[in-house]
């Protein structure tokens, strides 16, 4: 263990000008940082009414990559030259993205479409009688999972027949009718895709009628859990359109269009192009006034789109960071929150922003106050910030950190008590070098 309790703190003199961020960060204690978070309200357009599921919280299928080798990939080269980096801060940043797997798991469920069917009356309903439509109840989950391929081909072909009409009402049926086909069995999704519903769902993600917009985008988030189905999604264009219900519209539907995103990002090729087209900022929005199935879809599809560069300058443009630190300090989706900042952390212009909008105090009471998993994503990125940086060291210490992260490294598990002792290692530098630069700047 590394004793700090000697270590000069200097009590004055900020090293930023009043009007910065930061100033206010270094008087501010960690709990004011929880007890003045603003607590965002659906926009009034666009409110978050739709009824919470439970059919997502059994998660199966992950999206997520299991280790962060773009994060640390971007991290290493300039952060090796540090004296005071080393190899301990790859291998935590890899160990914390393969822990964020676990929580970033999603499989067709969450589009919640029983949920859906039990609530809409029965002229709603795409198991209504109608012309030329195939009269089978689409609700059972046990009779498509039984039923020969051959005898679902009649429908899936009436279906795409019907998607291509002029009729709005016969679209939204047909597209809901899709939207559950999709949903339960792979052979089922190939033949749905190789019959040439893809080419006409995608124009449907334009619709100006709310329910047939959303059984496209959920539909094709469907088809889009087939591998074979992505390329052919990418290549029919669907990416813009996606986004655009993204931006557009109702709770359900951003949510399986942020999704459907995640899904096609699969192929590494995607992922600039969605952030090119426009995902970062309504993605940003989804985590602010989504419900919490839709702040943790942002927050997966933010992970997974922020592995390049580009990516994470957009988010930290679009705002991201403050949002991501309120969500750290308000607990619940606190170690999806930790492990996006850590990758935004991987660009500079990330970390100014995480230590501006108070991370550092949010992750502080983390490791004093959260959950086992919580410190040890919280110690992670604190690692990342403070690896080259003797100001946000002195910020850190002066941010009453020592405490909680001796105690951390002390009682933590193996990996967190290797993280704060690795931390602690830091800070004893810094009181040895005497602050360094940053102690120059408090002498101003």
């Amino acid at each position: 263990m590394v004793s700090l309790s000697n270590s000069p703190i200097p009590s004055s003199h900020s090293p930023c000008t009043s009007s910065s961020p930061i100033n206010h960060s270094l008087v501010r204690s960690v709990r004011t940082v929880r007890s003045n978070i603003p607590h965002p309200h659906p926009e009034p357009d666009h409110p978050s009414s739709e009824p919470e599921s439970d059919l997502g919280t059994s998660l199966t299928d992950s999206f997520i990559d299991t280790c962060l080798c773009e994060l640390a990939a971007t991290v290493a080269p300039s952060a090796s030259k540090s004296h005071g980096l080393d190899n301990s801060i790859y291998s935590g940043i890899l160990e914390l993205s393969r822990d964020f797997s676990d929580y970033s798991s999603f499989n067709s469920d969450i589009s919640g479409e029983l949920e859906r069917l039990a609530s809409v009356t029965r002229s709603e309903s795409p198991n209504s009688p109608s012309p030329d439509l195939p009269d089978l109840d689409l609700s059972s989950p046990e009779l498509l999972e039984t039923m020969p391929l051959e005898s679902l081909e009649p429908v899936v072909k009436s279906c795409i027949e019907k998607l291509s009409t002029s009729l709005e009402e016969e679209k939204r049926r047909a597209a809901a009718r899709i939207r559950l086909l999709a949903k339960h069995r792979s052979d089922l999704r190939e033949l749905i895709g190789a019959s040439g519903a893809i080419p006409v769902l995608i124009p449907l993600l334009k619709s100006t009628d709310p329910a047939t917009q959303e059984s496209a985008v959920t539909a094709l988030l469907n088809l889009s859990l087939e591998e074979t189905n992505k390329a052919a999604i990418t290549a029919a264009g669907a990416i813009k359109p996606l986004v655009y219900a993204l931006r557009t519209g109702t709770g359900i539907t951003k949510q399986n269009a942020a999704c459907a995103l995640l899904s096609l990002s699969m192929i590494e090729d995607n992922r600039a192009t969605i952030g090119a087209c426009g995902a970062i900022p309504p993605l940003v929005s989804l985590l602010v006034h989504g419900s919490t199935r839709g702040k943790k879809d942002a927050l997966t599809t933010l992970y997974k789109l922020c592995s390049i560069k580009r990516n994470k300058e957009r988010a930290v443009d679009a705002g991201a960071v403050g949002w991501l630190v309120r969500l750290v300090a308000q607990g619940g989706l606190s170690e999806k929150a930790m492990v996006v900042l850590g990758s935004l952390a991987g660009v500079p212009e990330g970390k100014e922003a995480i230590v501006e909008e108070g991370g550092i105090q949010a992750f502080v009471e983390a490791i004093e106050d959260g959950p086992a998993k919580g410190k040890e994503f919280a110690v992670a990125v604190l690692l990342q910030l403070c690896a080259d940086s003797g100001l946000n060291r002195a910020l850190l210490v002066r941010e009453g950190a020592i405490p909680p992260l001796v105690a951390l490294s002390q009682t933590g598990s193996a990996r967190a008590k290797q993280k704060a002792e690795t931390l602690l290692g830091y800070l004893r530098e810094q009181r040895q070098d005497g602050g360094g630069a940053a102690h120059t700047s408090w002498a101003r």
